[in-house]
């Protein structure tokens, strides 16, 4: 039990000189390209211009995380043409390069081993101290039932219960929290504010995660 919000003696998250992933998209549901920031966009140009190398952190994050902890990154699809990534300690464990995504919701463990048969199956099994990093694309509500929603909450999800249809959505919890985890945002579908017909504009998260918990 314990928090993701830092660092604290007890069960391993993760072993820092050996890590093992896996990804899956599961379908919960039914060329534009993503464009960089122009901030980044120009403090590159400023820096080639003045001979400078900038420092690059794992996963491309604005920043280096600290010791015992993880660098993450997680990116929600975009509409239903942009796929998703997720990115965990400079390996990108899916994304559409990688063409492991897929529509719904795209879940990556880490140091999780399981017999994947059916969704509620998979988070079921899911080991206690396992992280569990998730982005939606297109749609991840839609087939999601009051069992599913609940396995997600007992990772640390304060959103999942508000879901809706074509909501985008990214996570990272773990088994065996007992507090919310920080590390979650969730954008409705919202005809008002969408930036996409049909669809809200893509989530962007990076942070760093502790390599332990109580």
């Amino acid at each position: 039990m314990g928090s993701l919000a830092g660092p604290c003696p007890g069960q391993e998250w993760g072993n820092s000189g050996q890590k093992s992933a896996k990804g899956i998209a599961w379908d919960t549901s039914s060329k534009m390209l993503p464009v960089p920031h122009l901030e980044q966009q120009l403090a590159l140009l400023h820096s080639s211009l003045a001979g400078e190398r900038l420092p690059r952190h794992k996963c491309g994050n604005q920043k280096s995380c600290p010791q015992n902890y993880f660098a993450f990154k997680i990116i929600s699809g975009a509409a239903n043409v942009v796929g998703p990534s997720i990115c965990f300690e400079d390996l990108v464990l899916m994304s559409s390069v990688k063409n492991n995504i897929g529509r719904g919701l795209n879940i990556a463990l880490v140091n999780g081993e399981l017999d994947i048969t059916k969704l509620q199956t998979f988070l079921q099994g899911i080991k206690r101290g396992t992280l569990v990093l998730t982005a939606s694309y297109d749609d991840a509500a839609t087939k999601m039932n009051d069992k599913v929603r609940a396995y997600f909450t007992e990772l640390g999800s304060s959103h999942v219960g508000e879901l809706g249809f074509r909501d985008n959505w990214v996570f990272l919890g773990a088994k065996g929290l007992m507090n919310k985890s920080p590390f979650e945002k969730h954008i409705k579908n919202d005809q008002e504010t969408n930036k996409y017909e049909g669809w809200p504009e893509l989530l962007e998260m990076e942070g760093c995660a502790p390599r332990k918990m109580d």
